[in-house]
């Protein structure tokens, strides 16, 4: 009993090393995958057509047979003219533009060209730009979100909108401060931009939900976790007890603080808490800075709340799904999906897999920064 006893304490130690080595091994793949730059595919879509579809379907489900057919011809004669019209339309530009260019190739005396005015009353509907940012703990996605936002900044109108579906529990520190600076880049060209979340913002994924102008959430979606956490594994006593001794060795006093393997000091535990703090100053000045209406100290405890209560404490300016806020802009704008989707190669797809199921496993409960 006792020999039994014995070997499966030695089991679970053995096991608990090889999951240290193996999320060692996983880190490794993380920090190459985002070394490794692909070629990728933006994907433009105007998607203004499948929620008229959704929304004629439902019309006429509620209809009778004649209702229906009725409706049907209706439906096809406007479509119809609004063919004709964008045809038209279309004519029309194609023509001022030859004017303009005729315009441009005469000079006058004075060297002035003379403005081409245009005649067309045909109203094209401004744009609103749809793009979705699903992060993980690395936030590696934020090259995809970076091409989508240069694509938009290359085409967008000043009666234009644009919508972030952001949708992250947080991650590391540096990953998700670039994500945040990507989305300013629209406040840096005063593009007013909305941020919806379905699910979490939390953390880091509140960092870059504050940079927007409006933020709209779920009722139920969890928002705020304004803190910094970080958790070390060290095994230091269990190599010691197997006659294991590590080799650290720096230059500066604190190129490390603590370690998985290395035996950790009071004085390393002070500076890396120290480094915490420092952090979590950093990421309460920015919220302050987007969101002033926020009494900081009261929400920058790392607690997070439902979107209904981070409504009260200026989180949150609005109640809606995404769904919802999307659909109010039907009548008004065309909807445009913006997607850029970068080609992976297959050790990149499965490290990204292995790294989904260790998040969930053991980093989804804790809203690191």
């Amino acid at each position: 009993m006792n020999w039994f006893s014995m070997y499966s304490l030695f089991l679970a130690e053995t096991v608990t090393v090889v999951i240290a080595i193996l999320a060692v091994l996983i880190f490794i793949l993380s920090q190459r995958r985002k070394s490794i730059t692909a070629a990728g595919r933006l994907s433009v879509k105007d998607i203004s057509q499948e929620y008229e579809q959704v929304k004629d379907d439902m019309l006429m489900s509620s209809m009778d047979e004649l209702e229906a057919k009725l409706f049907m011809k209706d439906l096809k004669k406007q479509k119809k003219n609004e063919r004709k019209q964008a045809k038209l339309a279309a004519k029309q530009k194609k023509k001022q533009d030859k004017k303009q260019e005729k315009s441009a190739e005469q000079t006058s005396s004075d060297n002035v060209v003379k403005p081409v005015e245009s005649n067309t009353n045909q109203q094209v509907k401004p744009k609103l730009f749809v793009l979705s940012f699903n992060g993980s703990m690395d936030a590696h996605e934020v090259e995809e979100l970076r091409q989508e936002i240069t694509a938009v900044l290359a085409v967008i109108k000043p009666e234009d909108k644009v919508v972030i579906k952001l949708e992250s529990p947080g991650g590391v520190v540096h990953g998700y401060g670039l994500a945040a600076s990507q989305l300013l880049r629209f406040r840096q060209r005063d593009i007013p931009f909305t941020v919806v979340v379905d699910k979490v913002a939390a953390s880091g994924g509140y960092m870059m939900a504050c940079t927007a102008n409006k933020i709209v959430a779920a009722p139920f979606a969890i928002v705020g976790s304004i803190g910094v956490v970080a958790q070390i594994p060290n095994f230091n006593r269990l190599l010691k007890k197997h006659d294991v001794d590590i080799e650290l060795q720096t230059a500066g006093a604190y190129k490390r603080t603590l370690t998985m393997f290395g035996e950790n000091t009071e004085e390393g535990r002070q500076k890396f808490k120290q480094e915490l703090e420092e952090t979590h100053l950093l990421f309460k000045d920015f919220v302050k800075e987007y969101r002033q209406n926020v009494d900081i100290e009261q929400v920058a405890t790392g607690e997070h709340w439902f979107a209904t209560q981070a409504k009260n404490k200026g989180l949150v300016d609005e109640i809606s799904t995404s769904d919802d806020f999307i659909l109010s802009h039907l009548e008004t704008h065309k909807i445009i999906s913006v997607c850029y989707q970068r080609r992976q190669r297959l050790s990149e797809r499965i490290s990204k897999n292995v790294i989904k199921s260790v998040e969930r496993l053991f980093f989804r409960q804790e809203n690191g920064l």
